[in-house]
């Protein structure tokens, strides 16, 4: 059994339950995913598919890549990515997995790399409160006393301080999925997803519920 798979994220939406529940949901394509390559413990060490989604121009495709893509197909793929699998046997070069791999109602973890904010203060990338904004209060969005007096004289690693904020990335565990439709191959889930518009996400089946 394939244990995940490749997907972009078109954004979100919303739907009511048959309970009439209001319920908002991020909608995923995943796949048509295509295998490239199929790792085995015999030669090397780990069970995995190798897995190609979306399109990509043959002329912007390295040639390396075009040798590696034509085991698979014709095709060109612009993402790879591996998830693991129980029995790679069960699977060969070339095959397609789609949207059929999951059920309406499981949980699943989705990785993707959060929106680039830039360089940010200590309130927006933090959350600081902030200092006083009357009363002669000079230190408004500053992060205020970092020091440490005369030992160590020095401010120790992993203070938090202004820095580049997002772009990281991010797992959301235990998702349920709303709604399938294969036909168009989306995935529904209920609530956000890290990532913008038409960024690239994992999706992988909780292991251990």
């Amino acid at each position: 059994m394939c244990k995940g798979l490749v997907g972009k994220k078109l954004g979100m939406t919303s739907l009511f339950a048959p309970n009439g529940k209001y319920i908002p949901v991020t909608v995923l394509q995943v796949g048509p995913c295509v295998i490239t390559q199929v790792k085995r413990d015999k030669t090397d060490g780990y069970k995995a598919l190798q897995l190609g989604f979306g399109a990509r121009k043959e002329a912007k495709t390295t040639k390396p890549l075009k040798g590696h893509f034509k085991k698979s197909g014709d095709a060109c793929f612009a993402t790879l990515k591996e998830v693991p699998v129980e029995n790679p046997d069960d699977f060969t070069v070339g095959q397609a997995i789609g949207p059929e791999i999951f059920a309406i109602g499981e949980k699943v973890n989705v990785t993707g790399i959060s929106k680039g904010r830039g360089f940010s203060g200590v309130i927006k990338r933090h959350g600081f409160g902030g200092g006083r904004e009357t009363h002669g209060g000079h230190c408004h969005r500053r992060p205020g006393s970092i020091g440490c007096s005369a030992w160590p004289s020095k401010v120790t690693k992993g203070k938090r301080l202004p820095g580049q904020y997002g772009g990281d990335t991010h797992t959301v565990r235990n998702l349920e999925i709303v709604d399938i439709r294969p036909e168009e191959n989306l995935i529904l889930l209920k609530g956000p997803l890290p990532g913008c518009r038409s960024g690239i996400v994992t999706i992988n089946k909780v292991l251990f519920a």
